[in-house]
């Protein structure tokens, strides 16, 4: 029986190489495999799935409107697909997530999506909720807190450093804008003073 798998950590822990390793193996047995990514996340390229560390793939991109189920229907039907990748599984919508468990359960092929669990206030993504909710197994990849300790938060700073509290939920960045703590320095920098 096919799964839904949810891979979650926060920024800079290596999801998009797990992706990418993920499909990897699943080529290099003669298996075909098919990608998605978030068509905001231009950081790279529209379309391009890329890693920190220098790997990278060609993906479909999907934004709110993308009919997921039917972009896998279409492809398996033309090559048999045994597994769906979706990176930046954050942006997914509700419905997008839902498509997501009738690929499993109607089609067979299993979905991998990776994603972040929470944005820079601590809160939940809608696609990352509903993945919380629905996955058959959730997956934590760690980061480490310049602490030591795991980070689990994402926090956004200013071109100054300074935490950002305020504003847009989704804002693409590199590197420079966001920092991934541990809940207890994430909370530090988000303490009322």
């Amino acid at each position: 029986m096919a799964k839904l798998y949810f891979y979650y950590a926060s920024m800079n822990a290596g999801k998009s190489t797990v992706l990418l390793q993920s499909s990897f193996n699943y080529r290099e047995r003669g298996l075909e495999t098919m990608l998605f990514t978030a068509a905001v996340d231009d950081r790279y390229q529209t379309g391009m799935i890329t890693s920190r560390i220098g790997l990278s793939a060609p993906a479909t991109p999907f934004d709110r409107t993308t009919d997921i189920r039917a972009a896998v229907a279409e492809r398996h039907a033309v090559t048999p697909l045994a597994c769906v990748l979706v990176d930046e599984a954050q942006f997914l919508t509700q419905a997008q997530v839902l498509d997501l468990t009738r690929i499993c359960d109607r089609t067979g092929i299993p979905v991998l999506a990776y994603g972040l669990r929470t944005d820079f206030r601590g809160a939940l993504f809608e696609g990352s909720a509903q993945l919380l909710a629905l996955a058959d197994a959730l997956v934590e990849i760690k980061a480490i807190c310049a602490c030591g300790r795991k980070a689990t938060m994402n926090l956004r700073v200013d071109s100054v450093g300074a935490a950002v509290r305020d504003g847009a939920q989704t804002e693409i960045g590199g590197n420079d804008r966001y920092i991934a703590l541990c809940r207890r320095h994430f909370m530090e920098h988000h303490r009322a003073d």
